[in-house]
Protein backbone atom coordinates (compact mmCIF):
# COMPACT_ATOMS: atom_id res chain seq x y z
CA UNK A 1 0.00 0.00 0.00
CA UNK A 2 1.18 3.33 -0.66
CA UNK A 3 1.13 5.82 2.10
CA UNK A 4 3.57 8.38 0.77
CA UNK A 5 2.81 11.37 -1.85
CA UNK A 6 6.09 10.90 -2.88
CA UNK A 7 6.13 7.83 -3.78
CA UNK A 8 7.56 7.56 -7.91
CA UNK A 9 4.31 6.64 -9.06
CA UNK A 10 2.40 9.02 -7.94
CA UNK A 11 5.26 11.17 -8.92
CA UNK A 12 4.86 9.95 -12.51
CA UNK A 13 0.97 10.88 -12.73
CA UNK A 14 1.93 13.86 -11.93
CA UNK A 15 4.09 14.56 -14.37
CA UNK A 16 2.01 12.96 -17.12
CA UNK A 17 -0.39 16.09 -16.48
CA UNK A 18 1.99 18.04 -18.78
CA UNK A 19 2.34 17.53 -22.77
CA UNK A 20 6.30 17.56 -22.56
CA UNK A 21 6.51 15.06 -19.98
CA UNK A 22 4.18 12.49 -22.04
CA UNK A 23 5.88 12.82 -25.08
CA UNK A 24 9.65 12.46 -23.80
CA UNK A 25 8.06 9.21 -22.18
CA UNK A 26 5.70 7.94 -24.30
CA UNK A 27 2.85 7.72 -21.46
CA UNK A 28 -0.10 8.86 -20.22
CA UNK A 29 -2.58 8.44 -17.73
CA UNK A 30 -6.51 7.19 -17.70
CA UNK A 31 -8.85 7.55 -14.87
CA UNK A 32 -11.55 5.27 -13.73
CA UNK A 33 -12.79 1.63 -14.19
CA UNK A 34 -14.61 2.94 -17.66
CA UNK A 35 -11.23 3.74 -18.90
CA UNK A 36 -9.10 0.91 -17.87
CA UNK A 37 -11.31 -1.83 -18.60
CA UNK A 38 -11.10 -0.35 -22.16
CA UNK A 39 -7.34 -0.48 -22.16
CA UNK A 40 -7.87 -3.76 -20.89
CA UNK A 41 -9.84 -4.99 -23.21
CA UNK A 42 -7.68 -3.57 -26.45
CA UNK A 43 -4.37 -5.01 -25.01
CA UNK A 44 -3.36 -1.80 -24.53
CA UNK A 45 0.44 -2.08 -22.67
CA UNK A 46 0.12 -1.33 -19.06
CA UNK A 47 3.19 0.22 -16.87
CA UNK A 48 0.95 -0.17 -13.73
CA UNK A 49 -2.77 0.52 -12.15
CA UNK A 50 -2.79 2.02 -9.04
CA UNK A 51 -6.35 1.59 -7.45
CA UNK A 52 -7.55 3.29 -4.09
CA UNK A 53 -7.92 1.10 -1.02
CA UNK A 54 -5.88 -1.43 -2.49
CA UNK A 55 -2.16 0.29 -3.51
CA UNK A 56 -2.68 3.51 -2.57
CA UNK A 57 -4.62 5.49 -0.17
CA UNK A 58 -7.93 7.37 -1.70
CA UNK A 59 -6.55 10.47 -0.38
CA UNK A 60 -3.05 10.19 -2.04
CA UNK A 61 -5.06 9.06 -5.27
CA UNK A 62 -7.19 12.03 -5.35
CA UNK A 63 -4.49 14.30 -5.19
CA UNK A 64 -3.10 12.96 -8.26
CA UNK A 65 -6.13 12.81 -10.41
CA UNK A 66 -7.43 15.04 -12.93
CA UNK A 67 -10.69 14.71 -11.80
CA UNK A 68 -10.94 15.58 -8.19
CA UNK A 69 -11.96 13.86 -5.33
CA UNK A 70 -13.39 10.24 -5.59
CA UNK A 71 -10.99 8.96 -7.76
CA UNK A 72 -10.98 5.19 -7.64
CA UNK A 73 -8.92 3.67 -10.29
CA UNK A 74 -5.75 5.59 -12.38
CA UNK A 75 -3.87 3.53 -15.12
CA UNK A 76 -0.59 4.48 -16.67
CA UNK A 77 0.08 3.09 -20.20
CA UNK A 78 2.08 3.22 -23.17
CA UNK A 79 1.05 5.83 -25.60
CA UNK A 80 -0.05 3.81 -29.35
CA UNK A 81 0.20 5.66 -32.73
CA UNK A 82 -1.46 3.93 -35.80
CA UNK A 83 -0.34 3.54 -39.45
CA UNK A 84 -2.34 6.74 -41.12
CA UNK A 85 -4.10 4.06 -43.77
CA UNK A 86 -7.74 3.55 -44.61
CA UNK A 87 -10.77 3.72 -46.53
CA UNK A 88 -12.33 6.71 -44.51
CA UNK A 89 -9.79 8.44 -42.33
CA UNK A 90 -10.33 11.87 -40.57
CA UNK A 91 -7.41 14.49 -40.80
CA UNK A 92 -7.59 17.13 -38.03
CA UNK A 93 -5.69 20.24 -38.38
CA UNK A 94 -4.98 22.90 -35.80
CA UNK A 95 -7.55 21.66 -34.15
CA UNK A 96 -6.53 22.29 -30.52
CA UNK A 97 -9.20 21.55 -27.96
CA UNK A 98 -8.77 17.94 -26.49
CA UNK A 99 -12.33 17.40 -26.04
CA UNK A 100 -13.10 17.93 -29.56
CA UNK A 101 -10.08 15.67 -31.00
CA UNK A 102 -10.54 12.74 -28.04
CA UNK A 103 -14.71 13.02 -29.24
CA UNK A 104 -13.38 12.77 -33.09
CA UNK A 105 -11.80 9.98 -32.23
CA UNK A 106 -14.47 7.89 -30.49
CA UNK A 107 -16.41 8.81 -33.62
CA UNK A 108 -14.08 7.94 -35.81
CA UNK A 109 -13.93 4.62 -33.98
CA UNK A 110 -17.33 4.26 -34.52
CA UNK A 111 -18.17 5.18 -38.68
CA UNK A 112 -14.64 4.88 -40.18
CA UNK A 113 -12.63 2.01 -40.81
CA UNK A 114 -9.67 4.21 -40.34
CA UNK A 115 -7.59 6.50 -37.67
CA UNK A 116 -8.25 9.99 -36.73
CA UNK A 117 -4.85 11.66 -38.32
CA UNK A 118 -3.57 14.64 -36.50
CA UNK A 119 -1.70 17.20 -38.35
CA UNK A 120 0.31 20.57 -37.21
CA UNK A 121 -1.35 22.34 -34.24
CA UNK A 122 -3.67 19.98 -33.06
CA UNK A 123 -3.94 19.14 -29.04
CA UNK A 124 -2.50 16.13 -27.45
CA UNK A 125 -4.81 12.86 -27.86
CA UNK A 126 -3.33 11.22 -24.84
CA UNK A 127 -4.09 14.42 -22.89
CA UNK A 128 -6.72 13.29 -19.84
CA UNK A 129 -9.26 15.56 -21.33
CA UNK A 130 -8.89 13.93 -24.64
CA UNK A 131 -8.75 10.37 -23.54
CA UNK A 132 -12.06 10.78 -21.89
CA UNK A 133 -13.82 12.46 -24.53
CA UNK A 134 -12.55 9.05 -26.41
CA UNK A 135 -14.38 7.21 -24.13
CA UNK A 136 -11.44 4.39 -24.47
CA UNK A 137 -11.49 4.62 -28.53
CA UNK A 138 -7.76 5.83 -27.92
CA UNK A 139 -6.82 2.47 -27.07
CA UNK A 140 -8.97 0.27 -29.56
CA UNK A 141 -8.22 2.64 -32.07
CA UNK A 142 -5.28 4.79 -31.85
CA UNK A 143 -4.92 8.08 -33.73
CA UNK A 144 -2.05 8.50 -36.23
CA UNK A 145 0.32 11.62 -37.00
CA UNK A 146 1.05 12.46 -40.49
CA UNK A 147 0.96 15.68 -43.17
CA UNK A 148 -1.84 16.00 -45.17
CA UNK A 149 0.80 15.99 -48.23
CA UNK A 150 1.75 12.62 -46.90
CA UNK A 151 -1.67 10.58 -47.15
CA UNK A 152 -3.06 8.90 -50.33
CA UNK A 153 -6.45 8.98 -51.03
CA UNK A 154 -9.14 11.76 -52.13
CA UNK A 155 -8.81 14.42 -50.19
CA UNK A 156 -12.20 15.96 -49.01
CA UNK A 157 -12.38 19.36 -47.02
CA UNK A 158 -15.32 20.64 -44.80
CA UNK A 159 -15.44 24.16 -45.08
CA UNK A 160 -19.06 25.96 -44.09
CA UNK A 161 -18.43 28.82 -46.31
CA UNK A 162 -17.86 26.26 -49.65
CA UNK A 163 -20.45 26.50 -53.09
CA UNK A 164 -20.77 22.30 -52.98
CA UNK A 165 -23.01 20.63 -50.63
CA UNK A 166 -21.16 17.40 -49.07
CA UNK A 167 -24.36 15.60 -50.34
CA UNK A 168 -23.56 16.46 -54.23
CA UNK A 169 -20.18 14.17 -54.05
CA UNK A 170 -19.56 11.09 -54.69
CA UNK A 171 -17.04 9.51 -52.06
CA UNK A 172 -14.80 6.41 -53.32
CA UNK A 173 -12.26 5.22 -50.93
CA UNK A 174 -9.76 6.18 -49.94
CA UNK A 175 -10.92 9.10 -48.56
CA UNK A 176 -9.37 11.60 -46.00
CA UNK A 177 -12.02 14.06 -44.45
CA UNK A 178 -10.17 17.12 -44.19
CA UNK A 179 -11.87 19.43 -41.08
CA UNK A 180 -9.27 22.57 -39.77
CA UNK A 181 -9.87 24.72 -36.61
CA UNK A 182 -13.62 25.65 -35.56
CA UNK A 183 -13.07 29.63 -36.39
CA UNK A 184 -9.90 29.69 -38.83
CA UNK A 185 -11.03 26.60 -41.04
CA UNK A 186 -7.94 24.79 -42.99
CA UNK A 187 -4.85 27.09 -43.60
CA UNK A 188 -4.98 28.84 -46.94
CA UNK A 189 -1.85 27.16 -47.44
CA UNK A 190 -3.88 23.44 -47.71
CA UNK A 191 -6.17 24.55 -50.59
CA UNK A 192 -3.43 23.62 -53.00
CA UNK A 193 -3.26 19.56 -51.07
CA UNK A 194 -7.15 18.95 -51.46
CA UNK A 195 -9.46 17.44 -53.38
CA UNK A 196 -12.98 19.15 -53.09
CA UNK A 197 -14.15 21.07 -50.77
CA UNK A 198 -17.76 20.85 -49.29
CA UNK A 199 -20.31 22.22 -46.93
CA UNK A 200 -22.71 20.70 -44.67
CA UNK A 201 -25.98 22.23 -45.80
CA UNK A 202 -28.35 23.55 -42.50
CA UNK A 203 -31.21 25.16 -42.43
CA UNK A 204 -31.35 28.49 -43.38
CA UNK A 205 -31.86 30.28 -39.65
CA UNK A 206 -29.24 28.01 -38.24
CA UNK A 207 -25.87 28.96 -37.34
CA UNK A 208 -22.92 30.23 -38.97
CA UNK A 209 -21.54 26.90 -38.05
CA UNK A 210 -21.22 23.79 -36.28
CA UNK A 211 -18.35 22.64 -33.60
CA UNK A 212 -15.73 21.02 -35.46
CA UNK A 213 -16.25 17.39 -33.56
CA UNK A 214 -20.10 17.60 -34.44
CA UNK A 215 -19.23 18.47 -38.11
CA UNK A 216 -16.74 15.43 -38.98
CA UNK A 217 -19.32 12.97 -36.88
CA UNK A 218 -22.36 14.58 -39.76
CA UNK A 219 -19.52 14.14 -42.68
CA UNK A 220 -18.47 10.86 -41.40
CA UNK A 221 -22.11 9.31 -40.94
CA UNK A 222 -23.02 10.73 -44.76
CA UNK A 223 -19.79 9.20 -46.07
CA UNK A 224 -19.62 5.99 -44.47
CA UNK A 225 -23.18 5.52 -45.02
CA UNK A 226 -22.92 6.44 -49.35
CA UNK A 227 -19.63 4.19 -49.41
CA UNK A 228 -21.62 1.20 -48.11
CA UNK A 229 -23.89 1.37 -50.01
CA UNK A 230 -22.26 1.89 -53.53
CA UNK A 231 -19.84 -1.48 -52.38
Amino acid sequence: MITSPHNEKLKLIRKLHQRKHRERTGLFAAEGEDLVQAADAAGAEVEFVLVAGQDVEPDLLDGVSELGSGTRIIGVYRQRWADPGGDLRVYLHGVRDPGNVGTIIRTAHALADGPVVLGPGCADPYSPKAVRASMGSVFARPPAAAELADLDGFKLALEQRAPTDLRDVEPSPPLVLCLGAEREGLPAGLDSQVDATVRIAMRREAPDSLNVATAAAVAMYEVANRMADRA
